[in-house]
């Protein structure tokens, strides 16, 4: 804290004191009388307004990495101890901590803080991820001093502009007096209206000058007003169509999660018998063993889903940007349908999808008014008819000797019933998305929008740091854990029992699919055990698979587990709950012909689905 001496002139100009700073040109005509005083300014530097910053607006937890441009904030923060620092090992999964701590806490800002340079450009990737979910993360990224910038000097890059089209909003502090007022903007900015990433560049000679030690209570920005308000005319019509559809459905994606709007939505839909699809990122909008829900849908969604999308005739959607992995070809979606559209956002809105009702809203305060005005709907014909879709083709694996993915993650269901599943992106993804149950007391996080690989291992220290009393268990495939598998330190460090779920198949499973089926079983870069182009020739063997992922979790003072047959995943399960201060991975040895089915056909429809063969 430091304190400096202002001399001043102060007087009383036509009946008002005034206060003349010494150097200032004044008129001094009507002063009636004119007085030297010394006041006494408090400043500190931008390091510590930082901190204290991070305080007011309730941080309790930031995911860090130091560098030459932040060390004096990390020093700042060493002298506190109301904030828990944690250290993972790469600022990619940094990111994607902080991103799913935000997801399960709640409504909290997931906090980072990077050095310059390489620091910052590895948040690219887990910046995308927050934005196309639409994540609260408020990132603080170093930079060079201002005499460098635009000198190519060491580790300086313009993070601002590139991460300009993957942030909701990004800016270099210039100057002391404005970073408070910015930090105020950027958790306001990240939390309200569609939540999203922001990023802040902090000059270090910005971060070392003395200013103001206030910051601010209040937000005012100019053209920033978003709007969380239900326009009730075009509910009230919305509502009217849903009452006379003879097939209406509902489709909820991300958006109701996001908004919390589970519950209320769960009376609407149980008041009007209106059933339920749901996007990836929306399942658990409503419980998914409810009676009128009927599952994903999409590319890899259940047939009843996308037969009812394909045969609705009000499509009422709340909270989804409809992109092609639900809508298949666009001009084919929901083709009998009038469709009603509630999101935040309002760029969402027809912009791939023409919608006959747009209804810009926060979900939850649009569900709430919904269920005052919902009256029930007549659906049993419609209903009876999406049964049989289901018992004509359910949703379910052929029965086969080997373990195959559906009866792990239905051990899971068994097992847990108050938990937080986090998977990476692939098969298992899919897998996960078409068989978990999500109940009130399971969560679901995944990359929906980016589809990110290395985002299941950090995503699950993230909630389960932001979530102590829950289960957390991360669902990968031998792929996408190698890509954060140095992760083991930060978990091991940080004492986090979790449960790591590899599904080993040897093989970049869902390219090889795609290989499989459309490219004549050319497996060119998919498979993990041999490498790129590996050709077995004249009785060439397989070399072994590396990594030993038992072996290695070992390494880190974790605990590994291998499973090879289906009569072992329970035991594994169940001995993995017994590890409580460290993670435990179970490697799950799959045969990498089991592919997820339902698969709409490239170019295809909702309809036009290949079924398991």
């Amino acid at each position: 804290m430091t304190w400096i001496d202002l001399a001043v002139d102060t007087g009383t100009v036509n009946g008002k004191y005034w206060i003349f700073a010494l150097g200032m040109k004044v008129m001094l005509g009507g002063l009636s009388f004119l007085k030297r005083e010394v006041y006494r300014l408090k400043q500190i530097s931008g390091n510590k307004l930082l901190v204290r910053a991070l305080k007011e607006e309730g941080v309790d937890t930031i995911f860090g990495y130091p560098g030459a441009c932040t060390i004096d904030i990390s020093d700042e923060l060493y002298k506190q101890d109301d904030i828990r620092i944690i250290l993972p090992r790469h600022e990619q999964a940094l990111v994607h901590e902080a991103d799913a701590y935000a997801r399960t806490t709640g409504g909290k800002v997931g906090v980072c803080l990077v050095t310059s340079g390489p620091g910052a450009t590895n948040l690219v990737t887990g910046l995308a991820t927050a934005n196309y979910d639409s994540v609260p993360l408020v990132c603080f990224t170093g930079q060079v001093a201002r005499p460098l910038i635009g000198n190519d000097a060491f580790q300086e890059v313009d993070i601002v502009g590139i991460t300009r089209s993957i942030t909701k909003y990004g800016v270099i502090v210039r100057n002391r007096e404005d970073l408070g007022r910015i930090i105020k903007e950027a958790f306001y900015i990240a939390r309200t209206g569609r939540p999203g990433p922001v990023l802040i560049d902090l000059p270090k000679d910005v971060m070392a000058e003395l200013g103001s030690a206030d910051y601010p209570d209040t937000v005012n920005i100019r053209g920033y007003k978003p709007n969380t308000n239900v326009h009730m005319g075009q509910l009230k019509r919305a509502l009217k169509m849903l009452k006379k559809a003879k097939k209406p459905l509902f489709l909820a994606g991300g958006g109701v999660n996001i908004a919390r709007a589970n519950e209320v939505f769960t009376e609407v839909v149980e008041k009007t018998e209106v059933p339920v699809v749901t996007t990836i990122m929306g399942r658990g909008a409503v419980p998914t063993d409810h009676p009128l829900y009927i599952g994903n849908l999409g590319m890899h969604g259940a047939y009843a889903s996308n037969m009812a999308v394909s045969e609705c005739d009000l499509l009422f959607s709340i909270g989804t940007r409809f992109n092609d992995r639900i809508t298949g070809k666009l001009h084919e979606f929901a083709p009998n349908a009038q469709i009603v559209h509630i999101d935040i956002d309002t760029a969402s809105i027809s912009r791939n999808i023409h919608v006959d009702v747009p209804i810009v809203a926060d979900a939850l305060e649009a569900v709430t008014k919904m269920n005052e005005y919902v009256e029930h709907c007549e659906t049993k014909k419609w209903r009876k008819q999406i049964a049989e879709w289901k018992e004509e083709h359910p949703l379910t694996m052929k029965n086969r000797v080997d373990m195959g993915p559906q009866d792990i993650i239905e051990e899971i269901n068994r097992q847990f019933d108050n938990a937080i599943i986090a998977t990476d992106v692939g098969q298992h993804q899919m897998f996960t998305t078409q068989y978990i149950e999500i109940t009130k007391n399971k969560q679901l996080i995944t990359s929906g929008g980016l589809g990110t690989m290395g985002y299941g291992f950090p995503a699950a220290i993230g909630a389960k740091l932001g979530n102590p009393d829950k289960d957390v268990i991360a669902i990968s495939g031998d792929g996408g854990m190698q890509m954060n598998i140095q992760e083991f330190a930060t978990a091991v460090l940080e004492e986090l029992p979790l449960i790591l779920c590899v599904f080993n198949n040897e093989y970049l499973g869902m390219v090889r699919q795609w290989q499989k089926l459309f490219y004549g079983k050319r497996y060119s870069m998919t498979n993990l055990k041999s490498g790129a182009l590996f050709r077995r020739t004249n009785g060439q063997e397989m070399p072994e698979y590396t990594p030993d992922f038992v072996k290695l979790a070992e390494s880190y003072g974790a605990k590994g587990i291998r499973v090879m047959k289906k009569e072992d995943i329970a035991a594994a399960f169940e001995e993995a709950k017994k590890n409580t201060k460290t993670p435990t991975l179970i490697e799950f040895v799959i045969n990498p012909e089991e592919l997820v089915y339902p698969m709409v056909q490239p170019g295809g429809t909702l309809e036009d689905l290949i079924m398991d063969c």
